[in-house]
């Protein structure tokens, strides 16, 4: 069965697998009773189904060679930008008091694991639309953890681009002489592997918000967008729930599977170190979950003295924990709030700190990981440069104590992490100009376009000292936070790599 789906283009199984899950939400609508919810997705589900029989049958009598890695890298890019149309039925059908646009524009944002909403009020949209809107994400997170071993690692793509020893887009000229898996088989072995842990690891993590008191329903949904790292939610955020401290500390422990990938799997190494301790990603994300609390914590704590409220120690940790939650969160590009995050906003009178939100989202989790932004090697590979470059201008004729691996990473990894930030920042001012000419404000268009760019929806409500209303924007400006949203999961090199016309010769 699974060697016959294989032979089948990658976007028409995804297709099939969408309209599977949509088979979920119709139960729920049905259990509650709301019929018109549940026939919207039945219908949708079953018209699918029966488009993806029809195209399979078409095909099956055609004799089709291996598809490459570049048309897996297609049918990824196909997805992410013609899936949610068919995604967006279900939802457009089952609210329906919307647009068709908004509920597209709410499928790219959950396939993209950015989590951004159009609806401020979660009362408005049914429970069956939000376990969609969860599933959606989920399934977004599973996709970039298969894709990012069985598609991106092979064509030093989505930051392996940065250790490989071949071009970005490109095979190492050393694996030429061996005879590899194919790519098909590779995305076989690659989702037979990954996909178990990423079940057994939300169903743990819903399972352990529910034994702190929070109901099933909403740490199913935060369980997924956890794992997904995709902020979404059905209450408007973790600190509206039941779960409290100990539900937090639970989903801290879970996001920290976003700063790098031996977390979960050492299928893709993009150093030679097989102890997390030594992955760099992992360290540095670590330093600043607790390097930037702490100075939260210190201009905090200055200013506490300075009206007398050293004595309140509780709120003082309080205050520190908010930090520690709401940085990784943040770092990841979850986007959640802790509950305490208000606490630490305010302990000393000082204002939103949204550039630090902005910051933490841009620099983002580790390589091939659910998490968004920059990624935390290549900004590691900066620093070794960075910090190379210093040391040569106190001893020009010094020799740098490194490993091949570590000298390639400070000299060719940081020219091409060099290259992805400038492209990275063209294309932030490209989608915040385009946002300004399409009238928002010019910080309201930074925290949008940093938002998309990073997969980081919850930043536009949190970033911005008032939340930035989504639903009332444009449909241009809609469309264009849509593609900057792919843009952003899928990065600049990899569009390019789909535009290179020498890749797609036979």
């Amino acid at each position: 069965m699974i060697a016959r789906l294989l032979t089948f283009p990658l976007i028409l199984v995804l297709w099939g697998f969408s309209a599977l899950a949509m088979l979920l939400p119709a139960l729920h609508a049905l259990m509650l009773d709301d019929h018109s919810v549940a026939q919207a997705f039945f219908y949708s589900s079953a018209l699918g189904l029966t488009f993806v029989v029809i195209i399979g049958l078409a095909m099956s009598g055609r004799q089709t060679g291996e598809a490459t890695d570049i048309q897996h890298l297609g049918a990824l890019f196909l997805a992410y930008t013609a899936l949610p149309l068919y995604l967006a039925v279900p939802f457009y059908e089952g609210l329906e008091t919307t647009r068709f646009l908004n509920a597209f524009f709410e499928m790219v944002s959950c396939l993209t694991t950015t989590g951004a909403t159009l609806f401020d009020n979660p009362g408005r949209v049914p429970e069956p639309l939000h376990l969609w809107r969860g599933l959606v994400g989920w399934f977004g997170g599973l996709m970039i953890w298969v894709a990012a071993s069985a598609i991106l690692a092979p064509l030093n793509l989505g930051g392996f681009e940065v250790t490989a020893s071949a071009e970005p887009g490109q095979d190492a000229a050393g694996f030429q002489r061996f005879e590899r898996a194919t790519a098909t088989k590779r995305l076989h072995q690659m989702t037979g592997a990954l996909a178990p842990v990423y079940l057994g690891l939300t169903a743990v993590l819903c399972l352990l918000l529910m034994v702190n008191g929070e109901r099933a329903f909403v740490a199913l949904i935060h369980a997924m967008s956890t794992m997904a790292t995709s902020g979404i939610s059905p209450i408007g955020g973790i600190h509206n729930g039941a779960a409290g401290y100990g539900g937090e500390v639970v989903l801290f422990l879970f996001m920290l599977f976003a700063l790098s990938r031996l977390t979960f799997s050492a299928d893709t190494l993009t150093t030679g170190r097989q102890s997390l301790l030594e992955d760099p990603e992992f360290r540095l994300g670590l330093l600043l979950v607790l390097g930037v609390p702490l100075l939260l914590f210190s201009r905090h704590f200055i200013g506490a003295f300075d009206v007398d409220e050293m004595e309140n120690l509780s709120q003082a940790v309080g205050a520190l924990w908010g930090g520690m939650f709401t940085v990784l969160s943040f770092l990841s590009t979850t986007g959640f709030e802790s509950q305490a995050w208000e606490a630490a906003r305010g302990w000393s009178g000082l204002g939103t700190p949204g550039l630090i939100l902005l910051g933490l989202a841009l620099v983002g989790g580790g390589v091939a990981t659910t998490a968004g932004g920059v990624k935390l090697l290549r900004v590691y590979a900066l620093y070794l440069n960075g910090r190379r470059e210093m040391e040569r201008l106190v001893h020009p004729s010094s020799v740098g104590r490194a490993t091949a691996g570590s000298r390639r990473l400070r000299r060719q990894g940081a020219f091409i992490a060099w290259i992805f930030f400038m492209l990275f920042a063209l294309s932030l001012a490209l989608v915040t100009v385009l946002m300004a000419a399409l009238g928002q404000s010019f910080q309201n268009s930074i925290i949008l376009a940093i938002s998309a760019l990073s997969t980081t929806g919850p930043l536009t409500q949190s970033a911005a000292e008032v939340p930035i209303d989504l639903l009332s924007m444009s449909a241009p400006a809609k469309l264009v936070l849509c593609a900057a949203m792919v843009l952003g999961r899928l990065e600049t090199l990899a569009i390019i790599a789909l535009a290179n016309p020498g890749l797609w010769r036979d």
